[in-house]
């Protein structure tokens, strides 16, 4: 059992950085400004339910379906790029989506759950490419027993889709803590951190293809 909690361990500590919950926190206060507590909360949960949902299709069939479709890692890094800069400049000149933001029965309407609290800002790149690289490794690992290398990335995802949730819950309490004006504060240095994301994905993926 102890082999067990240490093999979930380390697996987290892998995957918790790349996923960082805190960073799918603050895009989820900014886009979320106009939605009820209730609407919060079933993002929150769907988000969590798509997270583990992810991780789950690319570690047992991602390297499978990139073959299929001629995806590489480094075409995934700039394609993730692109999305997560193009939410960043939307984020950091919200006057472009006023009309939107400003008609409360479309908000109601536009789920944000998947894309891009789920893929890309939580699953991105990045976590993609770890989970896939995680596969090998794990089949050939020697240190831990073969049950336990069968059991424990479900664990981990659990963990980290249950992580995932737990904080987007609270966002409700950081709406009546922050304001109005905190979340468009947060939301617009969120959107300048998005392009900047964004923009390093592209950079690593170029580098990847070059060298």
């Amino acid at each position: 059992m102890l082999e067990l909690f240490k093999a979930v361990g380390l697996g987290l500590m892998v995957l918790l950085p790349l996923a960082n919950p805190l960073t799918t926190l603050a895009l989820f206060l900014s886009l979320s400004e106009n939605m009820t507590a209730e609407e919060r909360n079933q993002q929150s949960l769907l988000t969590s339910f798509y997270v583990l949902l992810i991780m789950i299709v690319v570690f047992y069939a991602g390297t499978t379906v990139m073959n299929v479709f001629g995806i590489s890692l480094q075409g995934l890094r700039i394609a993730g790029g692109l999305i997560v800069s193009f939410l960043g400049f939307r984020m950091l000149f919200p006057e472009q989506n006023d009309e939107i933001k400003n008609n409360s029965n479309k908000i109601k309407n536009i789920n944000i759950a998947f894309v891009p609290l789920a893929m890309p800002s939580t699953t991105g790149p990045g976590t993609i490419a770890m989970i896939i690289s995680w596969v090998s490794t794990f089949k050939h690992d020697v240190c831990f027993s073969p049950w336990i290398t069968k059991i424990t990335p479900i664990l981990v995802f659990i963990t980290v889709s249950l992580i995932v949730w737990c904080v987007l819950r609270s966002s409700s309490i950081i709406m009546r803590i922050v304001g109005t004006n905190g979340i468009k504060v947060i939301s617009q240095l969120m959107g300048f951190l998005l392009v900047c994301m964004g923009v390093q994905f592209i950079i690593n993926g170029i580098k990847g293809i070059i060298y």
